[in-house]
């Protein structure tokens, strides 16, 4: 599974790791993915995503139901 924000759609960057001697190399920063129940009020159901926690803050502001709406037009929701 990809690792990708279903609400926000981050996904994992790559960049370098630097030494104390300057010497770079390639790695990868994955982004903070946690698994989260949230309650679906309109089918009366828990609906599991895979969100980042400025995800969770868009849930909270937006709402579940618009969020999803929103992440769906954008294509992060298949």
């Amino acid at each position: 599974m990809a690792r990708v924000c279903q609400i926000t759609g981050k996904t994992t960057q790559s960049g370098h790791k630097v030494s104390h001697s300057n010497i770079k190399t390639k790695r990868k920063f994955y982004p903070n993915l946690q698994y989260k129940r949230f309650w679906l009020e309109e089918e009366k159901r828990w609906v599991e995503l895979r969100v980042t926690p400025k995800g969770m803050k868009t849930i909270n502001k937006m709402g579940l139901m618009a969020a999803m709406k929103q992440a769906k037009e954008l294509g992060y929701i298949a």
